[in-house]
This record gives structure tokens, C-alpha cells and sequence, in this order.
């Protein structure tokens, strides 16, 4: 019997579909969501991180006391697990017991793990991977007038220039410059402006265990004939003149021939080239006609 081309065109259709699901695979209803990392990373990248936060050590961080981390293995589940790192400077982990963790760096302990693993005969040829959870050994005291203090956790070597944008930077009022000082007592300061603008030989690398202070402002005073009086921080080499500047300049009751400055406790009598010094009170006088 003949067929229609409308019967021919649905029996065509039903055969299609049948293919199609021939081909097609059942959602798992016990497959795992998507994971979120990717997201959560993406949104992590739009804003600077809480100083709480612990990031991702380099592979030459050098671990030490109290530090905790994670050891897992790329594409397996059934080896791996947190550690702390114990006062003797080794971590216990299954099947391979206590190793030595202390003063390795994450990639040289991930390799004294993969050989471990080999030679007992556990996996083949292991790729593992370290996670440093809680920084605890290495880090530097931030202390004054930055825009947050306390203790920053030396995930990786930083500049100081990097810890000094990590912290927010110095708040209003603080000095031009950033006092550092090392474990061995040796103190050096650093300016902003070069941390900002100069070479890499003005912007050293922060060592574990160093101490920075932001300090705040050194202060001068001008009053007399001046049309701003008050109390201003010192910026750079400030000259005498730089600071009736900052004062508003001179009146023209106002005489800038002959500055006094009460430095020290004495009175002088200072040019307007002369260099301001933190505490000095300068006074204008006003004209004699």
C-alpha cells in the first residue's frame, strides 16, 4: 500500500526523535554542581582582600613553626590532608609518618613528599600539591600611622612599596617617610615619594620578622602677621619660606627680611632660605613705618 506524504513525513519525524535520544545522555541526578571556584576567584580579583585572609604562598615561601598547610595530590582523594608544622619543624602525615617541613620551602617539601611516596610504593610518579592554610612563622609588624597596622603574613618576598600598598598606605597627617627596621636592630628610612617614583634600588625587599613604622608628621608652628596661622607638618626639606607659604604667606603689615624662630627653647633670627626643624615656632613681625 501506498503511503501518504503525510504519513511518510510523521514516520520520518518519530524516527529522528528515536535517534536523538539514542544519542543523547540522562542527567545524573547524583552528579556534582559546577564548581564555584572560578567564580569565586573572579570575584575575589574585583577588591583587595581583607588582611585577614591568607593568599596562596609561592613556591618560595619557607615554611616554619606554627605554619599550617595542605597536602593533596593532583587527581586523587585518598592521600593528603592538613598539617601543622610542630616546634621540632616536622609535620605528620599518613603513610609516609613525620617528615621534616621546617625552613623548606612548599616546592622543595612537595618534592620531599613525592619521593616518599615513591619509594613506598604508594603511587608511581605522585604530583603534589602544597596549600600554606595559616601563615604563622613568617611576618612583618606594621605599626603607626598606615591606613591599617598589625601583623602581614610574608606569603611571598614583597617590596616595600607592595606591604605599603597592602596596608592602604600612610593616613592624613603621617611623615613622608617609613621607618625600617630589621631583626639584626639595623634602622633605615625610606621616603614615599621614592617607594612611588624611584628605581628598584630605593625599594627594597621586606624580611620576615622586620618592623615598620609609619611615624606621624613632625610639626612647626608660624603666627604673627601671616594670613593663615596654625600648626602645619613638615614636608621634605621645608625652608622658611616653604612654610609662610603654607601659612597663607605674609600679610602686607608684614615683614619676611627677618624670620624669629623659637627653636630649642632660645630665640633666633632665621632668612627665608633657612631650614625648618620639627617643634620651631615662627613669629613675622609686622612693618615698622
Amino acid at each position: 500500500m501506498r503511503l501518504s506524504s503525510l504519513a511518510i513525513a510523521l514516520v520520518l519525524a518519530i524516527a529522528v526523535g528515536a535517534t536523538g535520544s539514542a544519542f543523547a545522555q540522562p542527567a545524573d541526578p547524583q552528579a556534582p554542581a559546577p564548581s564555584s571556584t572560578v567564580t569565586e576567584s573572579a570575584t575575589q580579583l574585583t577588591g583587595a582582600p581583607p588582611l585577614a585572609v591568607s593568599e596562596e604562598a609561592s613556591g618560595s615561601y619557607i615554611l616554619g613553626r606554627d605554619d599550617v598547610i595542605q597536602v593533596s595530590l593532583l587527581g586523587r582523594n585518598d592521600f593528603g590532608g592538613r598539617a601543622r608544622v610542630q616546634a621540632d619543624g616536622t609535620i605528620q602525615l599518613a603513610l609516609i609518618g613525620k617528615i621534616v617541613a621546617a625552613e623548606h620551602t612548599t616546592s622543595e617539601l612537595a618534592e620531599v613528599i613525592r619521593k616518599a611516596l615513591q619509594r613506598g610504593g604508594y603511587y608511581a610518579d605522585p604530583i603534589v600539591n602544597i596549600e600554606v592554610v595559616s601563615f604563622s612563622s613568617r611576618y612583618v609588624t606594621v605599626l603607626g600611622a598606615f591606613g591599617t597596622s598589625g601583623l602581614i603574613p610574608m606569603s611571598r618576598p614583597y617590596r616595600l612599596s607592595e606591604l605599603l600598598a597592602k596596608v592602604g598606605g600612610v593616613r592624613e597627617g603621617a611623615a613622608g617617610y617609613i621607618i625600617v627596621r630589621s631583626l639584626t636592630g639595623q634602622e633605615k628610612h625610606y621616603t614615599i615619594r621614592d617607594l612611588a617614583t624611584g628605581d628598584l634600588s630605593q625599594d627594597p625587599f621586606v624580611q620576615a620578622g622586620d618592623k615598620l613604622y609609619a611615624p606621624p608628621a613632625e610639626l612647626f608652628y608660624v603666627y604673627g602677621a601671616v594670613k593663615a596661622p596654625g600648626v602645619f607638618p613638615i614636608t621634605g626639606d621645608m625652608t622658611v619660606r616653604m612654610a609662610l607659604v603654607r601659612a597663607g604667606g605674609v600679610t602686607d603689615q608684614g615683614s619676611d627680611k627677618k624670620v624669629e624662630v623659637t627653636r630649642g627653647g632660645k630665640t633666633i633670627t632665621l632668612d627665608v632660605a633657612a631650614k625648618i626643624l620639627p617643634g620651631d615656632v615662627v613669629f613675622i613681625k609686622e612693618k615698622l613705618f
